[in-house]
């Protein structure tokens, strides 16, 4: 319509307009629709506002799909602002260049451990949790940085997706999982007596990993036997997650980095961002933090 508009001068140069328009298959009606509607403002001009600025609010929000930026617009729910449904907001995203692809599919690393006892598998694929700190799964994963590999252990809880324990080092020796456990412990309490799921790595069949977990009263339990890796497939989303919002989505490469510098964008992004902030679909478009909040909120308004 620009063009049609940009050959007619605005639709003065009357002999041109019906030859433009059948050349691009568009209307005289439309285009007139078309000049008649250009100068209104949008329609959609707040709502566009308020996504921009959610985007800016943190780096890795520019990730958000239309579901996130749904439940973001939601949960924010700005003043005198309609909300209009997921497609529409899908339909404004990309009219101001919000939409973006996934990038990569996770990969795990943790080795099986075929010689040693495991554990049942108390999940069963089942990631979901009543209450906090009753069931949680956990698992490694890897960056490649400028000055060798840093590996990152992590216990997320089933019920809002937290980072309970967090633990990095640049080797995937057992002692990072018990790190993980311990920080875990040191920061929730609580959590003596929950379900700790991860898959059969070496490092979870460990006697001192099994030490640990038995000494703190967590119930293991692990991937069934056969390596599935959809036994644990909430962690290994986790993962490719924060991969693509830290690097793949904004083409950065974790190669360009120190392993000191990756850790405190990991700490960051998890303790920070993951933990307080980013929009979780699985949480009711909450943050973690923030749904953990309304459920003890809740218990002492039952109590």
């Amino acid at each position: 319509m620009k063009f049609i508009a940009l050959k007619t001068d605005d639709g003065k140069i009357t002999g041109r307009i019906s030859f433009c328009c059948r050349s691009l298959d568009v209307t005289r009606q439309g285009f007139y629709d078309y000049l008649k509607n250009r100068d209104k403002p949008w329609k959609y001009e707040a709502l566009a506002a308020e996504m921009m600025k959610i985007v800016v609010e943190d780096e890795c929000n520019d990730t958000y799909g239309k579901v996130r930026m749904h439940e973001a617009l939601l949960f924010k729910n700005p003043e005198d602002v309609e909300i209009p449904s997921e497609s529409t907001v899908y339909r404004v995203m990309k009219e101001i260049g919000l939409t973006h692809k996934p990038r990569r599919k996770p990969n795990g690393i943790t080795k099986a451990d075929k010689e040693t006892i495991k554990s049942d598998n108390l999940l069963m694929r089942n990631f979901k949790a009543e209450e906090p700190c009753k069931k949680c799964i956990t698992d490694i994963t890897e960056l490649k940085s400028s000055d060798g590999k840093l590996y990152i252990s992590a216990i997320f809880d089933c019920f809002d997706v937290n980072v309970l324990g967090l633990s990095m080092a640049d080797n995937m020796k057992a002692e990072l999982c018990v790190q993980t456990a311990k920080n875990a412990v040191r920061a929730y309490p609580s959590l003596k007596g929950a379900i700790l799921h991860s898959d059969r790595g070496s490092q979870y069949t460990s006697g001192k990993y099994r030490r640990i977990i038995g000494k703190y009263g967590f119930i293991q339990s692990m991937n069934s036997a056969g390596g599935r890796c959809h036994d644990n497939a909430r962690c290994e989303s986790m993962w490719a997650r924060m991969k693509d919002e830290l690097f793949y989505s904004r083409n950065r490469k974790s190669e360009n980095y120190t392993i000191e510098e990756l850790k405190s964008m990991i700490w960051r992004y998890f303790m920070s961002y993951w933990n307080n902030r980013r929009i979780c679909s699985g949480n009711g478009g909450l943050p973690p933090v923030v749904k953990r909040k309304q459920f003890y909120k809740m218990q002492k308004t039952v109590a």
